[in-house]
């Protein structure tokens, strides 16, 4: 590649913690390199519009403004896969846009779906590095936005213990995920939920009411104001134990053709009522307890939250702001030296590591080894708990290593 003048950045996808520091990192790495850069506005749309659009320059005193704590993306985003815009000229079309602008290449930051279209772009010689970032954490290396997202996931549901335990309430908290349970599961484990519903599980919802019901009345009898509740944090695409995915027809398909998966929460709250109302221990326990009332309190009442948008909103961690702008500084160094069509991993120290992006997109899923730790520990996972045997090793070298 001849000498770099202009970088053009693009943020695409989901929103969700860290892109503003992976703006910040390739600004000012830009900036320290003598490169000018241009923000292209919303996502794969504007990269299409090119010609009719005036990029954003990011000069120091813009990069200045640009608040990496903060969620989202001042690029904006969108959901277009290029290939499926039906304009034969597409690409030539974005190419007389690159060039209308003087831009030479692109640091683009996005998930699965936008990473295959930079393998895309790439192949129609348009030069651009990937960024990983998708709250789902599903790609082979570390992703802006899944410690954000993580730590909002915990925050919330902590909160809502509150007022499960106020009205004796088991609570359901259903997450973003897709195929993929990583930010269930650790979002889970670190507000202490009971139960944690993924997709590489396959659930068996009376192992879940079981499990509900022992940890739900050992609370209530031993607590001494009767009161009680019990957490599930469940991925929205989490699996029957027939393998299928809870698939609410009338929620439709994304641009790239993903089923949206909505209502989760609501099935696995039919799912356990099934259970309950079947159950004659409840009548039993809540009248010796005092609390029961006949057709109006006669079982612990359970409601389903989906946290949504809540949990890509907000503040960006302390982890993903430095990771953010490691990557987006990285991304431009990579540039600089002619290396395309790659995904950054990481920088430590004076090491930037990077793999092709169409290995970075290859989906990554939760070890259902690791599970097995948990579920020594109490947690419910859907399942019949499996026996942990540990295997012990010394570690040798020093290791850098986040989930």
């Amino acid at each position: 590649m001849s000498e770099i003048k202009k970088i053009g950045v693009i943020t695409s996808g989901g929103d969700c913690g860290g892109l503003n520091a992976v703006i910040n990192g390739a600004a000012r790495m830009a900036h320290h390199l003598g490169i000018e850069i241009c923000l292209i506005p919303n996502g794969y749309a504007g990269l299409y519009n090119l010609e009719n659009l005036i990029p954003t320059m990011i000069d120091a005193q813009r990069a200045d403004r640009i608040n990496s704590e903060v969620a989202g993306s001042e690029a904006g985003h969108s959901r277009v896969k290029i290939s499926k815009i039906k304009d034969p000229n597409k690409y030539e079309k974005i190419k007389a846009g690159l060039k209308k602008h003087n831009i030479d290449c692109l640091v683009i930051a996005g998930g699965d779906d936008t990473g295959s279209v930079v393998v895309d772009l790439i192949t129609k010689g348009i030069n651009c590095v990937h960024v990983p970032k998708t709250m789902d954490l599903d790609l082979q290396s570390y992703s802006v936005g899944g410690d954000s997202t993580i730590n909002r996931i915990s925050k919330f549901t902590a909160d809502l213990r509150t007022t499960g335990l106020t009205h004796n309430r088991a609570l359901i908290i259903e997450v973003f995920g897709r195929y993929a349970g990583h930010t269930a599961f650790r979002g889970g484990i670190g507000a202490d939920a009971d139960c944690i519903l993924i997709p590489e599980v396959w659930v068996d919802y009376e192992v879940v009411y079981q499990h509900f019901k022992k940890t739900y009345l050992q609370r209530l009898l031993s607590s001494d104001v009767k009161g009680s509740t019990y957490i599930i944090v469940a991925a929205e695409g989490v699996k029957n134990k027939e393998g299928k995915y809870f698939v609410d027809d009338s929620s439709g398909s994304d641009s790239f053709g993903h089923q949206k998966l909505t209502g989760v929460g609501s099935f696995i709250r039919n799912q356990l009522e099934f259970y309950m109302k079947k159950d004659p221990d409840w009548e039993i326990i809540l009248k010796r307890e005092g609390i029961y009332v006949e057709d109006i309190y006669m079982f612990p009442e359970i409601r389903e939250i989906a946290l949504g948008h809540l949990v890509r909103a907000g503040e960006t961690s302390s982890y993903d702001v430095t990771f953010g702008k490691q990557a987006g500084g990285g991304a431009v160094l990579l540039l600089t030296q002619g290396i395309t069509g790659v995904t950054v991993v990481g920088v430590e120290a004076d090491v930037v590591t990077y793999i092709p992006t169409k290995d970075a997109i290859m989906q990554r899923y939760v070890d259902i080894n690791e599970i097995e730790f948990f579920e020594s520990l109490g947690v419910c996972f859907g399942r019949e708990p499996v026996e942990y045997l540990p295997k012990f090793q010394i570690q040798e070298g020093i290791i850098h290593r986040y989930m």
